[in-house]
């Protein structure tokens, strides 16, 4: 077993009390369908089809034992945000899954890391959730990258953010809730076009709207898929922040001044793109993600990291777990 850190995976308990008076019709509730088997239903929907490595640890172990992963960060899976309902309901629901995370890392508390989810769509609730959670041996938080038509740099959520600064509490934004539509509904487009994008807007709020400018430097946030297509499109933002700035946001310094701000997990699946990520977000900011139990996770984990012949073994060592424990705060 090697040193390496796992950021990004998920997990889903193997049931849960109903939560239909506080999710309504289209409430969460798992379907069970064998002892490793079962589908995640909304309502009367079908949402995924899920085994038993999203509850069970010692499947969990097994397969990080395989791929030489010695610790996970164990994050909510973001269909359970419930961002749509009131406060109360998603805080009531954030507090049944936050406690029931800290069932499926008890088997191995050392390498396994919580994460919790709030309710991002009240401010107040969502600091009280996170206390409550920090309190209970949670680590860090998981948080939407956007609830509803607020982005990251609306009032709330700077507010939750400077409340996480202050803690020393890491966060990790996933992206969630992508747009539907005929054209995206097609080859999984949701997925492969609207997620990266998702995670881009999120990075331009917190650049572009000065939410950097405004929250305390010790805030330690990291984004899922490699901070989606930021890397690539730098320059374009950074042209536009130049040759219309009436126009593009409110940040005081253009957008490549604020690179050392933020994470991105490393799950990127190709080696040129892992190159181009490092070159622009610097190899201080990169993590090992693998978005594990899921399909269209890397499996083995950090094999496009492990592999690469651009990244010498002092850069591999700070992606593979010595930026991870300077965020975690090991």
């Amino acid at each position: 077993m090697s040193d390496i850190i796992d950021i990004h995976t998920h997990y889903v308990p193997k049931g849960w009390p109903d939560v239909s008076a506080a999710g309504g019709p289209d409430a969460p509730w798992l379907r069970i369908e064998s002892e490793h088997d079962a589908m995640i239903m909304m309502g009367s929907r079908e949402f995924r089809r899920i085994q038993s490595d999203c509850w069970d640890a010692e499947t969990r172990l097994r397969d990080m034992d395989a791929d030489g992963v010695h610790t996970q960060v164990v994050s909510p899976t973001p269909a359970f945000f419930n961002y749509g309902r009131t406060g109360e309901q998603g805080a009531q629901i954030a507090r049944i899954f936050n406690d029931l995370a800290l069932d499926i890392i008890a088997p191995a508390p050392d390498r396994l890391i919580p994460f919790c989810q709030v309710p991002l769509q009240d401010t107040d609730l969502a600091c009280q959730e996170l206390d409550r959670c920090l309190a209970n041996g949670h680590r860090g938080v998981e948080i939407g990258n956007h609830v509803g038509d607020r982005d990251l740099d609306s009032a709330g959520v700077v507010t939750f953010l400077q409340h996480c600064a202050d803690r020393d509490v890491p966060v990790f934004v996933h992206p969630w809730d992508m747009a539907s539509s005929p054209r995206l509904d097609r080859w999984m487009g949701q997925w492969l076009t609207a997620m990266p994008a998702e995670t881009h807007l999120s990075i331009l709020a917190l650049i572009l709207g000065g939410v950097f400018d405004r929250v305390d430097e010790r805030l330690k946030i990291g984004f899922a898929h490699g901070g989606g297509s930021f890397a690539f499109w730098l320059g374009r933002m950074e042209n536009a922040w130049h040759r219309r700035n009436d126009v593009i946001g409110t940040s005081e310094y253009p957008p490549s001044h604020y690179l050392g701000r933020f994470y991105v997990d490393s799950v990127v699946f190709d080696d040129r793109a892992l190159r181009l990520l490092v070159d622009t977000v610097g190899p201080e900011r990169v993590m090992v993600g693998s978005d594990y139990p899921y399909p269209l996770g890397e499996r083995p984990v950090a094999a496009v990291v492990g592999k690469s012949d651009h990244l010498d073994a002092a850069t591999k060592k700070l992606i593979t777990h010595q930026n991870a424990e300077r965020f975690l705060g090991l």
